[in-house]
């Protein structure tokens, strides 16, 4: 069973910062790529950033230039780093991992975290 553990979310004020963070089980992490996506109430699960396992990115439009995806292969972790939030940043977050084939597509990914709350408010 694979096991994806985000920690990091909460509540920030526009134009500020977090960084949220996801923890594989070590098979997973290791062959796959890994992303974020997000889901706000009454929208569809949205693509934020992808990084294949040899480190290549993939950012959403909405996110380019503000958002940061990594990877530590140490500690199986991948990392979003969110700068310059804004109110339409909130929702909740979701790791995800699966081939490269796959994890663009939200419909198509098979292993997802339980998801974390992003909110940005003054």
């Amino acid at each position: 069973q694979a096991q994806l553990v985000e920690s990091g979310g909460g509540l920030v004020q526009p134009g500020g910062s977090l960084r949220l963070s996801c923890t594989a089980s070590g098979t997973i992490f290791s062959v796959n790529d890994m992303g974020w996506y997000r889901q706000a109430p009454g929208k569809q699960r949205e693509l934020v950033a992808t990084i294949t396992s040899g480190g290549r990115t993939n950012y959403g439009d909405s996110v380019k230039g503000r958002f940061t995806i990594s990877r530590d292969n140490a500690k199986n972790t991948v990392y979003l780093q969110m700068n310059s939030l804004k109110p339409e940043d909130t929702a909740v977050y979701y790791c995800a991992a699966d081939s490269n084939s796959r994890i663009r597509t939200p419909q198509a990914v098979r292993y997802w975290g339980q998801g974390t709350q992003v909110t940005v408010s003054s």
